[in-house]
């Protein structure tokens, strides 16, 4: 029996993360895209538009917020390199992405087949986000990528280190906006591991358990809920 690489629970066979660990990748892989327009909105666009309706009026109410570097950086397109000894981890948010699904595209498997016929395994030759049959290599569609390949990419020896590497940006990002998800406690203890811990968090559709990662749509938690206080106020025989 293995143990997820980042801690003591056991993960899917196959797998180096817990699915709890999973679903924090799965979460900011959705909450990155809409960390990105806020920074755009509020360090990048505000010069361009009024702020109206802050004042009861039309015109601009507050100067225009000074453009933070580490901003249009993490905005810009760019390369990804961790490793420069004067720098200050900010690298652009597309890149870091784009790197990642480029590693994980490597220890992809690819089966082609030759003017013979013969069929060869060989690894992908590079990530492709695509929308509408078009290339898409933005910050949402290499989200979008890694969420459809978070089973392969989950698999890989340096899940931990993808699960860092977000983890990282994901906190730069939060840190810029001064926004955090909030958490919010469900009633109904989990039906998995039947422990108080499952919650909503902002901006997510699925309700999860803290403990073991356990996931459930809205209407599957009121159905199951109804049946735990149903139980609950059942008259003692």
């Amino acid at each position: 029996m293995t143990r997820c690489a980042l801690c003591p629970r056991t993960p899917p066979d196959g797998q180096r993360l817990c699915t709890v660990h999973q679903n924090d990748l799965h979460r900011w892989l959705t909450e990155i895209p809409e960390q990105a327009a806020l920074l755009a909105e509020e360090f990048v666009m505000p010069g361009g538009r009024p702020a109206a309706g802050r004042l009861g009026g039309t015109g601009r109410a507050t100067a225009p917020v000074p453009v933070d570097l580490r901003v249009l950086v993490l905005l810009a397109p760019g390369r990804y390199d961790d490793d420069g000894p004067d720098d200050d981890g900010t690298a652009p948010i597309a890149a870091v992405l784009g790197a990642w699904a480029g590693h994980i595209t490597y220890h992809h498997p690819a089966v082609h087949r030759d003017e013979y016929g013969t069929a060869h395994t060989v690894p992908c030759e590079h990530a492709a986000p695509r929308k509408d049959g078009r290339p898409r290599e933005t910050i949402t569609g290499w989200c979008a990528w890694l969420r459809a390949y978070l089973p392969a990419a989950v698999a890989l020896d340096l899940a931990a280190d993808f699960y860092r590497a977000l983890d990282t940006l994901v906190r730069r990002l939060r840190h810029l906006t001064h926004t955090t998800p909030q958490q919010h406690p469900r009633a109904a203890p989990c039906p998995a591991c039947d422990l108080c811990t499952l919650v909503r968090t902002d901006g997510h559709w699925h309700i999860h358990c803290l403990d073991c990662g356990h996931r459930m749509s809205p209407d599957e938690y009121q159905e199951h809920a109804a049946a735990y206080l149903a139980t609950r106020n059942l008259p003692e025989s």
